[in-house]
């Protein structure tokens, strides 16, 4: 095993200013969802393209800062999103379209709570 850990929190802040000093200040926002959608489109052109997947990630993760979240708050977001998709009730993905997306089954989710 590697003594080489990853420090994501200190990516995050090392990617923030990064963007920040090349891209600009601010949101930002209708540029980072242009730049993936267009990303996007190449990784239906060649989904095994993992360069392709992780030009998404950045992007996402370049919104998620510039929508006002320290690298903390992210990582934070990040774990309590993926607890809650666990402790959803999904259906059997093989009766499932592979060619659409899989959702929750709602009628489980908490009364005004919130579905995303």
């Amino acid at each position: 095993m590697s003594d080489n850990v990853f420090d994501f929190a200190a990516h995050l802040t090392h990617q923030a200013e990064w963007s920040r000093n090349t891209f600009g200040p601010g949101s930002r926002a209708a540029g980072v969802v242009d730049h993936i959608r267009k990303e996007l489109i190449e990784i239906e052109a060649d989904p095994g393209d993992l360069k392709e997947w992780v030009d998404v990630i950045i992007l996402a993760l370049d919104g998620a800062w510039r929508s006002g979240a320290s690298a903390d708050e992210i990582i934070a977001a990040i774990v309590a999103k993926q607890a809650k998709n666990e402790s959803r009730v999904w259906p059997d993905w093989r009766t499932a379209d592979p060619t659409k997306a899989i959702e929750h089954d709602r009628s489980h989710d908490a009364i005004g709570g919130q579905s995303c």
